[in-house]
């Protein structure tokens, strides 16, 4: 009864404590759960094609000297550099009274030639008459007909002359041969020109090409025929396809030079040929990605040629 008695006693102080204990409780800080985030680790490693960038201009794939085939003065310009120009249209001009001159000349000598040639033909038929008559020798005819023969080939040589200086009067008009654009203009008016000395430049209509330079230690990643792209300056945002058409045959410098035309490059709706423009071309050593291509054998050659 005694023991009975101390329990029920206990009983209250009991929940007291346990009301302790959870105030206790409340007053700490929770501490959020550690989670784990997984890290990615990326190990770079070498890649088989690497891709480069070099400045290069592009121009038209043929850009013709053209020059007077006769020499003479120039008396008009009709273009001017930058002008767009067609076929057979007239470039400038000569002063074409001396060919003029020259011509006339030939043709009196023409008409010479035909009426010595009626002479001698009306001599070696009247000996031939007289030889079957007995009436003269043999030697007296064929002198005759060599005096006709003589003047049968004089005629044919004139008028050869005659066909020359006609020609040579169209040739005092320059002439463009194709559709282009004037890139070089290299006369003037009242300027005196030889037989072949450039006038103008011609960009021709058509194809395009890159002339890039190269470092030394890249031509051996090239190879004729390797596609590469080529990107404009200008339009950034369009990418046009190219290959390689060709490598100098030596080098000018110790960095390759190549500013001569050397490749050729095309894009859909490609427009007319200009003055050169810079852009930039992305090489790869196995194949091009973006931009005009360019590669070849290297066979210690140093331009470089693009061509569509």
């Amino acid at each position: 009864m005694k023991v009975h008695t101390m329990f029920r006693d206990a009983r209250p102080l009991v929940v007291p404590l346990c009301l302790i204990a959870l105030l206790a409780a409340c007053g700490q800080e929770v501490t959020a759960p550690l989670v784990v985030r997984p890290a990615m680790v990326v190990q770079p490693l070498p890649s088989a094609q690497s891709v480069d960038s070099f400045p290069g201009e592009v121009r038209a794939r043929f850009e013709p000297d053209l020059a007077f085939r006769i020499p003479g003065k120039v008396s008009k310009r009709l273009v001017e550099e930058g002008q767009r120009v067609k076929a057979n249209q007239a470039l400038a001009e000569l002063d074409a009274q001396d060919v003029r001159l020259q011509l006339e000349a030939t043709r009196a000598q023409a008409s010479a030639a035909e009426a010595n040639l009626q002479l001698v033909r009306a001599d070696r038929d009247r000996y031939k008459t007289l030889l079957d008559r007995q009436m003269v020798s043999r030697s007296q005819y064929d002198n005759a007909e060599n005096l006709y023969r003589s003047g049968e080939a004089r005629l044919k040589q004139i008028k050869a002359e005659l066909t020359v200086a006609d020609n040579q009067t169209g040739y005092s008009v320059l002439r463009a041969p194709q559709d282009g654009v004037i890139a070089r203009r290299s006369v003037e008016v009242g300027q005196v020109v030889a037989a072949g000395q450039t006038a103008f430049t011609l960009a021709a209509d058509g194809e395009r090409e890159v002339s890039i330079s190269l470092p030394e230690q890249n031509f051996a990643r090239f190879r004729i025929g390797q596609s590469v792209s080529v990107e404009l300056w200008t339009q950034r945002e369009q990418k046009f396809a190219g290959r390689i058409r060709e490598l100098s045959p030596s080098a000018r410098s110790a960095l390759p030079n190549l500013c001569r035309p050397c490749g050729v490059c095309r894009r859909a709706g490609a427009g007319r040929p200009g003055p050169e423009r810079p852009g930039t071309h992305r090489l790869r050593s196995g194949r091009a990605t973006g931009g005009a291509a360019l590669g070849s054998q290297r066979r210690e050659r140093r331009e470089l040629c693009l061509a569509t």
